[in-house]
């Protein structure tokens, strides 16, 4: 299977909020921000601090990923949201595009990666997926988001 990746145009939108409103990890309200900053980038791509990359699969959106440089760092960068349609994950998706965005950011003198996520047992996937691809659990943050609820932050360093 072919996976291409590019830069999310406008009328990416309905695609990609397709598959965020279908990756149950995604609270409601995340789904929300997620759509924000969706907007944010489509209004601003270069003035929005954020880099939406879509993959296609057969020409179909198959993911997303949003990242950007973290502010008031030197080569800090972080991976606020990725996700992949339920029914194509496992096939090399997410970890292409993963792969692409740390060769741009290496690419721009980055020196790390940074991605935040959730304890809770509906991340296990998410957490090993992280874990597969070198990143390294650097802090962890009891009952962050809510009670029984951790931050868990993984970091990848260039």
């Amino acid at each position: 299977m072919k996976v291409d990746v590019r830069k999310m145009c406008r009328g990416d939108k309905a695609a990609v909020m397709k598959i965020v409103r279908a990756t149950p990890e995604f609270l409601p309200a995340e789904i929300l921000v997620a759509e924000e900053v969706i907007d944010c980038y489509s209004v601003d791509p270069s003035g929005s601090g954020y880099i939406i990359l879509v993959a296609l699969v057969d020409r179909l959106i198959a993911g997303y990923i949003c990242y950007g440089p973290a502010p008031l760092t030197e080569g800090t960068w972080d991976v606020y949201w990725m996700a992949v349609a339920p029914q194509l994950k496992g096939r090399g998706i997410g970890r292409t595009m993963l792969s692409l965005v740390e060769s741009e950011i290496v690419g721009k003198a980055g020196r790390m990666v940074l991605i935040e996520t959730s304890s809770k047992p509906n991340y296990e996937k998410t957490r090993g997926f992280y874990r597969l691809q070198g990143y390294l659990v650097v802090y962890h943050i009891p009952d962050f988001y809510a009670p029984g609820d951790d931050k868990i932050v993984f970091q990848k360093r260039f």
